[in-house]
């Protein structure tokens, strides 16, 4: 597709300006620890700075003692229920349990069957997109960026809203039910429409079934032929579930507390959160794994020699490999330190899966990047800290066995990641009271307004 002419800064000009930019911004680290600075809002230990409560989830990766923290395998909790137990119940149960999820999120509690059932029925209405809205908003103006459109397409909702600015509770989780329904509608038709202006493939909309879940619909609009596993279809439902909430510090997260804190609209801060959501350092690690994962696979002679791979993964730790970062993706967390219990859980119901689609060898490939990558962390780390995998390590490689593109990665946790924002905007709306507004320490020096004829 050709790109919509734009009238440029000239690049020589803005080259000029720039030489003084890093001068100018540098803050030397020493002056961060002078004034004792948590940078990322982050304790010295490497802990989160307490700034609030909340009723809606907890992550647990260490226990405090004598005010040290211990690491410990990693617990999450939604509303109080161990995310194991929930996922342990649909599996037994055979169902789609996403849909549970977000109810139990945004209501506080479990669903009876008839609640269910009339969340569900709500869910599959609220899909319809309001009129006009594909063709003036997703179709005229193409995004090669999937979560742009989807964060400009939130956005819109706002102009399709005859009550947008009223942030009652009632009215927010109205508009957060349409939102659960709509994001998955919005980031398949701008896929596919990005598909077809920019790829240049055959454009085709399929339309969502009010009697299929959220999973099931999201498999059957985004392939060709509309067709699925039931295996598939429960796996990207785990998928949904484990993406779904993670506590009220991370990024986007405290990104939609903090826009609710000053009291503007929904649209406006959900579409916060997703871009938030978008950063490589927070939603997008997980396409970072998928590839280094591929470079492992092309620069390694042989990635079932254990030796082999060690020696390659250690030139990544060493920034000689890959981007060179010195990171290898996939392991650690700014909280848990034994285990990431959304990694395990992946790990548990993805393998049969695995070798059914013949990614077997794929998926024991990875399992050894995190058991050797573990170990030399570890080992490089010594007693600072204890390192797992993160959901990341196995998320996209179980996207991949599901045939489901890398730039779709990151749109799909912000479909599953909107039932808990939503539910933390309501929650800061109820209870937060005041405006988020944390202190910066001002390091520069003062000097004397110069006039402009004394200006050099």
């Amino acid at each position: 597709m050709q790109k919509f002419a734009r009238d440029e800064v000239n690049p020589g000009y803005v080259q000029f300006l720039s030489e003084n930019i890093r001068s100018s911004y540098k803050i030397e680290p020493s002056q961060f620890r002078s004034y004792n600075i948590k940078r990322g809002l982050r304790n010295s230990d490497g802990t989160g700075v307490l700034a609030g409560v909340t009723n809606i989830g907890s992550v647990q990766g260490y226990m405090m003692l004598d005010g040290d923290p211990i690491p410990m395998p990693g617990k999450l909790f939604y509303r109080g229920l161990d995310v194991s137990d929930i996922v342990k119940s649909h599996v037994e149960r055979g169902i789609f349990g996403f849909e549970e999820v977000c109810y139990l999120l945004l209501l506080g509690k479990l669903p009876t069957q008839a609640e269910l059932n009339a969340f569900n029925c709500v869910i599959a209405e609220a899909r319809k997109m309001p009129e006009g809205f594909n063709e003036n908003i997703l179709f005229k103006a193409p995004n090669q960026s999937i979560m742009n459109k989807l964060a400009s397409g939130v956005m819109s909702l706002y102009s399709y809203d005859d009550n947008p600015d009223d942030t009652s509770p009632e009215n927010v989780l109205r508009q957060s039910i349409e939102l659960i329904a709509r994001l998955p509608i919005i980031v398949l038709n701008a896929y596919n429409v990005k598909r077809h202006y920019y790829d240049h493939d055959s454009l085709y909309l399929h339309m969502p079934l009010a009697e299929l879940s959220i999973a099931e619909n999201i498999l059957r609009m985004l392939r060709d032929d509309k067709k699925y596993t039931p295996e598939e279809a429960h796996l990207l439902d785990l998928m949904l579930t484990l993406h779904a909430e993670h506590g009220g510090g991370n990024n986007s997260t405290f990104t939609c507390r903090v826009l609710t804190s000053t009291g503007t609209d929904t649209y406006a801060t959900i579409t916060g959160a997703i871009n938030s959501l978008k950063g490589p350092l927070h939603g997008g690690a997980n396409t970072k794994v998928i590839g280094m994962f591929k470079d492992i696979k092309e620069n390694v002679s042989d990635p079932t020699d254990d030796n082999r791979l060690r020696d390659y993964l250690i030139k990544i730790l060493n920034g000689e490999a890959y981007d060179g970062r010195g990171k290898i993706y996939g392991l650690g967390h700014a909280v848990y330190t034994e285990s990431d219990p959304r990694s395990l859980l992946l790990k548990q119901y993805a393998r049969d899966l695995a070798v059914k689609n013949g990614a077997g060898d794929d998926f024991n490939l990875m399992e050894r990047i995190e058991e050797i990558g573990k170990a030399l962390l570890n080992e490089k780390l010594k007693d600072r800290k204890t390192v797992c995998s993160n959901v990341d390590m196995y998320s996209g490689l179980v996207y991949k066995m599901l045939g489901i593109p890398e730039e779709m990665f990151t749109p799909l946790f912000a479909i599953a990641r909107v039932s808990g924002w939503c539910a933390h905007r309501l929650e800061e709306l109820i209870s937060g009271g005041k405006i988020i507004r944390p202190g910066y320490k001002a390091v520069m020096h003062k000097t004397a307004y110069v006039p402009m004829e004394e200006r050099s």
